[in-house]
């Protein structure tokens, strides 16, 4: 299978998870409870086509862990509404290898969410990515994301041709000398794209290239003027 072939059912198993009945598209609500949630409860309250899930965070002003739920619809209105992710052309120029240098303890690095009013939460960073691009050197933090590397980044597309608040990536660590592949052409629109229920982190100063990146996925593609701000 070529790189083209393999990008295109990415593409793909992109469009079936955000359609699905947990995906992106799916979230309807975030509730935060305080304590631990009722789960039974809320589903018997629920809708058939709705699924409840916990969720837990950490209370910036207390440290303390916060608990809540999520209610995900099979049959949300963003779902119905969705038409497609709109992406640049597979470009094998954006395809760029890094080298990845871990640190001995966890390392956290304060990430701003877009919906905590400039509030930040800490995100373990489990060590540094260095990454020439049109002839200068980065250093990006990556976090932790249920043991991959999920590179949050922001480049000068966004707001004009890309999502406005940055995009992510999954980074490959290729080998166990650190060498690691940043595939931008699977660059993709963050959860909180999709749905306003989400609090996705923005990308910190590091991550944010003075350059267009024109790869990967650009924005959510909705019919009728569907808008997931008012919905």
């Amino acid at each position: 299978m070529s790189e083209r072939e393999a990008h295109t059912l990415w593409q793909h198993s992109r469009r079936e998870s955000v359609t699905g009945p947990t995906g992106n598209l799916a979230l309807v609500e975030t509730r935060w409870t305080g304590d631990r949630p009722d789960l039974a409860a809320a589903q018997d309250a629920a809708a058939e086509t709705v699924v409840a899930t916990p969720i837990e965070r950490t209370d910036i002003e207390t440290g303390r862990a916060e608990h809540g739920l999520r209610l995900w619809d099979a049959d949300a209105p963003a779902i119905r509404a969705f038409d497609r992710i709109d992406t640049y052309e597979y470009d094998p120029a954006w395809v760029l290898e890094g080298h990845f240098t871990p640190v001995s303890d966890d390392r956290k690095v304060s990430f701003e969410h877009i919906r905590d009013n400039g509030g930040t939460r800490e995100l373990v960073v489990p060590g540094d990515i260095r990454l020439e691009l049109d002839g200068r050197e980065y250093t990006l933090a990556a976090f932790d994301d249920g043991g991959t590397l999920l590179l949050v980044f922001g480049d000068e597309t966004n707001g004009s041709e890309t999502y406005g608040s940055g995009r992510f990536l999954f980074v490959e660590l290729r080998d166990d000398e650190g060498t690691v592949v940043l595939d931008f052409n699977r660059a993709f629109v963050p959860p909180c794209g999709f749905s306003a229920q989400y609090n996705c982190p923005l990308p910190p100063a590091s991550n944010r290239f003075p350059l267009p990146i024109r790869a990967g996925e650009k924005n959510v593609v909705f019919r009728d003027g569907f808008d997931i701000y008012t919905a």
